[in-house]
């Protein structure tokens, strides 16, 4: 299963479908038809949140999906699938990978992630684990926790990351990365254009995930707002 991910996935287009609970489209039947136009797009994966969106998705999608859970615990920052419960959960889904934030905070209920890592691989030897980090101090911890996959997903999303982009500088992080990791990396996080895909395959990246420029179209809109907004102005 794993060999068969990793090939389908090789050089292709992961597509995210998630809408959290203060969004518009928050639905488990919806996100599984956005997973369904996805597929019909071309995507070779489907990243998606929760149980029961996983479960929808899988109900009316042939393609393989890394799976995660969103869960805010007060005592730490971490969210993404943060303690062993909601990663057997996850796993028990048959989704191919489990993505986990590793952005070296704290996790709750004071859970070590080396034990959350070497129990996922006792309990679930064939379902990967996917590293979702934001510097590159958290790929090296990856790599030595045993992550099976890097991901740059949480970049620009942390305290110490906060408003910056994949694309900066040339896109001057993400080659640090690829010349930093193990594991494959799987380029996620703001790249919201084309050209940007294009160039993270290019220098080096095993997929691409693309996540809210297709499939949040609250946040898709807001260019085609600020145009005629800009008309307006200009107009008066």
């Amino acid at each position: 299963m794993q060999a068969d991910f990793l090939k389908q996935i090789k050089g292709k287009l992961i597509i995210s479908c998630q809408a959290l609970s203060d969004e518009p489209l928050h639905s488990s039947f919806i996100m599984s038809r956005m997973a369904k136009a996805a597929a019909m797009a071309g995507a070779s994966a489907i990243r998606a949140n929760s149980i029961v969106d996983l479960q929808a998705i899988q109900d009316v999608v042939d393609l393989p999906l890394i799976g995660l859970d969103k869960v805010d615990y007060p005592d730490s920052p971490v969210y993404i699938t943060p303690t062993l419960k909601e990663m057997r959960a996850v796993a028990a889904t048959g989704v191919a990978a489990v993505a986990c934030q590793v952005t070296g905070q704290s996790r709750p209920h004071d859970e070590h992630l080396a034990d959350i890592v070497a129990a996922m691989h006792a309990e679930y030897p064939n379902t990967l684990l996917m590293a979702d980090t934001a510097t590159v101090s958290d790929v090296i911890a990856a790599d030595q926790l045993g992550f099976d996959l890097i991901g740059t997903t949480m970049h620009g999303y942390t305290s110490a990351t906060q408003g910056q982009n994949i694309a900066d500088n040339n896109f001057a992080y993400l080659k640090d990365v690829l010349k930093t990791a193990q594991a494959p990396v799987i380029a996620e996080g703001k790249i919201d254009t084309p050209a940007k895909v294009t160039k993270a395959l290019e220098l080096g990246c095993y997929s691409v995930v693309v996540g809210s420029i297709i499939t949040r179209p609250q946040l898709i809109a807001v260019p085609f707002v600020e145009a005629t907004a800009a008309v307006e102005k200009r107009d008066e």
